[in-house]
């Protein structure tokens, strides 16, 4: 029985050598020699062209555009951009304003709510974008 097992361990051990191959101590195919470089048409026999560095220009800027591009304008397209404020100023109501699914209106103190009819939430300035409340700030 001891003999089987040992038999058995021997034949375990020396499988894993035949499985993978002995790996090549030295790379089989020497690495690429690459050539000097040779002189350009023009240039006199024995003389290398001077060589020229490229550098990287910076990207041009894309063009500012009034209309943000992180907001959705107002469901019913009734809004028209500031970019001073932050927010969409709706058309034909006073002090009204949305940005982020969420409209805000100024009546001597700040109210927020998700429809322009309402119905709205008292808050104070925290919860107002920062445009807003510059533009009603307390004298």
């Amino acid at each position: 029985m001891k003999a089987r097992i040992l038999a058995l361990g021997a034949l375990l051990a020396l499988g894993g050598c035949v499985v993978q191959p002995p790996q090549p101590s030295q790379p089989e195919t020497p690495p690429p020699v690459v050539p000097p470089a040779k002189p350009s048409v023009g240039t006199p026999p024995g003389k290398t062209p001077p060589r020229t560095t490229i550098t990287p220009q910076p990207s041009p800027r894309p063009a500012q555009s009034n209309r943000p591009t992180q907001f959705a304008p107002p469901p019913g397209g009734k809004g028209r951009w500031d970019a001073s404020l932050g927010v969409y100023v709706i058309q034909g109501q006073q002090d009204l304003y949305y940005r982020q699914r969420t409209y805000y209106r100024w009546d001597g103190g700040w109210y927020w709510g998700v429809s322009p009819q309402g119905p709205w939430t008292a808050t104070d300035s925290s919860g107002i974008p920062p445009g807003l409340t510059r533009r009603h700030a307390a004298p």
